[in-house]
Parts: C-alpha cells; sequence; structure tokens
C-alpha cells in the first residue's frame, strides 16, 4: 500500500507507464492476441487505482480533521 507522497507520485508514474504499454500492445495486435499480457497489465492497473484511490481518501480523512 502507498504510504507516503513519494510513493504516490511513483505509483502514478508506474500507472501512467502501464497504460502506455497497454495502448502500444493494443494497437500492435488488436485482435485477441497477447490476451493474457492485456489482461495482467489491466489488472495491474485495477491494483494501482485501488491503492492511489486509497491513498487520497486517507489524506482527504486527514485535511479534513
Amino acid at each position: 500500500m502507498i504510504s507516503c507522497a513519494q510513493e504516490y507520485e511513483s505509483a502514478k508514474e508506474e500507472l501512467s507507464h502501464l497504460e502506455q504499454w497497454l495502448s502500444r500492445l493494443q494497437g500492435e495486435h488488436p485482435a485477441p492476441s497477447h490476451g493474457l499480457s492485456k489482461a495482467g497489465i489491466r489488472k495491474m492497473i485495477a491494483r494501482l487505482h485501488e491503492e492511489l484511490a486509497f491513498y487520497e481518501g486517507s489524506q482527504e480523512v486527514k485535511s479534513a480533521k
């Protein structure tokens, strides 16, 4: 889990990289080839979205106090 601003920024960079990679794969192989790779990338993207959302929520709670 993301616990500090530095990890948060790193996760955002990783998310951007994964989204670009997925986009490139979809452009190069639009048919269902490389499905396992695409599915794995989508799972990593989803995990990062969840971690970013959790961190952002915890920061909002801290700032509301």
